[in-house]
């Protein structure tokens, strides 16, 4: 495991309506989201791997559709810098992550259909009002990359 990095693993209440789990509840987590988006990535895309400075990132992945995730801890200050890891996440591993600034991460689309993701980062994109620069380091199509996502 990586210092910070949190994973829950999400429970789904079924019955004959379909399903619901609880994603995040102020009661359990010390995390407050600014905004929150959703994506779709085809079969065999990826994307990232990338960085913040100043961002944490909470991923929900529930499905349709499965991704590889992959983190690496690349803070100073650390003590699990330069801990890598994977694990298999979507419609069968439904999970929240919570990503924090400095941990580079990325995911790559490993089902046959799309599959889908829900962020609900701690900053603004761009900042109030998309006025800021954006805040990532992009190592994706980098020769020099030390971030490979297979």
């Amino acid at each position: 495991m990586i210092k910070d990095v949190i994973i829950k693993q999400l429970k789904k209440n079924e019955d004959n309506r379909g399903w619901l789990a609880e994603v995040f509840r102020t009661d359990e987590e010390n995390y407050r989201g600014a905004m929150l988006y959703t994506s779709m990535t085809n079969p065999g895309i990826s994307r990232g791997p990338h960085e913040h400075k100043f961002q944490s990132d909470f991923f929900v992945f529930v499905g349709p559709g499965e991704f590889d995730l992959y983190l690496w801890d690349r803070r100073e200050d650390s003590e699990t810098k330069g801990e890598t890891m994977k694990i298999r996440v979507g419609e069968f591993n439904p999970v929240s992550v919570l990503v924090p600034l400095g941990v580079v991460h990325g995911y790559k689309c490993v089902s046959d259909i799309p599959a889908f993701s829900i962020n609900f980062p701690d900053k603004l994109y761009r900042g109030e009002g998309k006025k800021e620069e954006v805040d990532e380091i992009r190592w994706e199509g980098r020769e020099d990359s030390p971030y490979a996502m297979e």
